[in-house]
């Protein structure tokens, strides 16, 4: 059986600007890997609710799962929370739940729920809301898209309140080799491995360290013992 796919939408100019660097991706992708669901796609948009609404709606119907971050806080220019309604083509207003977890954390804080902070309570309709034990204010799941913040510690909370409700599959493995070798060099050791090990993954990624070229070899798979074999005819070609 094929484990479930996943893509990532990561919303947002401060991405696109270059003004903040993304890191939830490669901890989503990682968090993915320990369950057997396979991240198969990547976008990353602006702040622009015709380009999220198009991407959630493309997304939605390609892969099991869509994760998105980003813009669901209280400014002007967080607008996911609408794109996505609109992309579902359902109503969106403050709704009562989502309201009592506010009102609970400013409560406590000392701090007024004013009207930009009310804006992290409206949610779609027909959505369910996912946990946020760092900051209090929701994300959400509609059909099949978790809609979280863009703050790394806050997107961390919320996939850890995801996961555990998704049905995954095989937990992919990987194992790395680090060679002293130039990619031309083990270009055709590689290729007939990558031949006789085709359920797995075998990546080549180059590097150069004091003036010499090298490489790391990575194979993934979900099977422990084909990853164990494949590294072993590695290792044992390369050493040739």
């Amino acid at each position: 059986m094929t484990n479930p796919t996943a893509a990532m939408l990561v919303i947002g100019d401060e991405i696109l600007s270059g003004r903040t660097r993304d890191s939830n991706m490669y901890y989503l992708a990682g968090e993915l890997a320990k369950v057997g669901i396979d991240l198969k796609e990547a976008r990353v948009v602006s702040d622009d609710a015709q380009a999220i609404a198009e991407a959630v709606r493309a997304l939605s119907a390609r892969f099991d799962h869509v994760f998105t971050s980003g813009g669901i806080g209280p400014t002007h220019d967080d607008i996911t929370a609408d794109s996505i309604a609109t992309a579902f083509g359902v109503q969106i207003d403050v709704r009562e739940d989502a309201r009592a977890i506010l009102e609970a954390h400013y409560k406590t804080t000392g701090l007024e729920l004013n009207a930009a902070r009310l804006r992290m309570a409206r949610i779609p309709e027909g959505a369910t809301l996912i946990e946020n034990p760092v900051s209090s204010a929701p994300g959400f799941t509609i059909e099949n898209v978790h809609v979280m913040a863009g703050v790394p510690s806050v997107f961390e909370a919320m996939v850890a309140s995801v996961l555990p409700k998704l049905t995954g599959g095989a937990p992919l493995l990987s194992q790395s080799l680090r060679v002293m070798r130039g990619e031309g060099e083990i270009a055709g050791m590689l290729a007939a491995v990558a031949a006789e090990f085709s359920d797995l993954s075998i990546g080549c990624y180059p590097f150069q360290k004091d003036g010499a070229f090298g490489a790391s070899i990575v194979v993934r798979g979900a099977d422990g013992a084909r990853v164990d074999a494949a590294v072993t005819r590695l290792s044992r070609d390369l050493d040739a």
